[in-house]
């Protein structure tokens, strides 16, 4: 009976989210509000689709990629996007590139705060 409630605890444990999807409001719509201390006037999202997984709409492009860092932290790999242009170019170059440099992430309710060590922030609001 022991060894039944202990393998059911393990498996129960190794299926948790462990990136910051498992932590982030779920099925949250994240919006772009400031970009290194400055308002974002561009319009990005950042979406958690499923365990390990990130996606959303930068100024020009949907985009997806994969986020398997264990929160706190955070990385992104493998980020593709459509190639479309658009007046909001250099403000999408500027959320990808930033969007990579990030390490830390913090969710605290309608908030989520994307960081690093350089002090670069992307500060994102839950859409309602």
């Amino acid at each position: 009976m022991i060894r039944a409630a202990l393998l059911a605890v393990a498996l129960l444990a190794s299926c948790t989210d462990e990136t910051i999807s498992g932590y982030a409001a779920d099925g949250a719509v994240w919006q772009l509000e400031t970009l290194n201390g400055k308002p974002f006037t561009a319009r990005a999202t950042l979406t958690f689709p499923e365990e390990g997984k990130i996606a959303g709409q930068a100024p020009c492009n949907s985009y997806f990629g994969q986020q398997t860092a264990p929160y706190p932290w955070f990385a992104v790999d493998a980020l593709g996007s459509t190639k479309r242009a658009c007046p909001d170019l250099k403000a999408e170059n500027d959320f990808f590139a930033t969007l990579g440099e990030m390490t830390l992430s913090e969710a605290a309710g309608t908030t989520l705060i994307l960081s690093n060590d350089a002090g670069d922030e992307m500060v994102f609001k839950a859409m309602k």
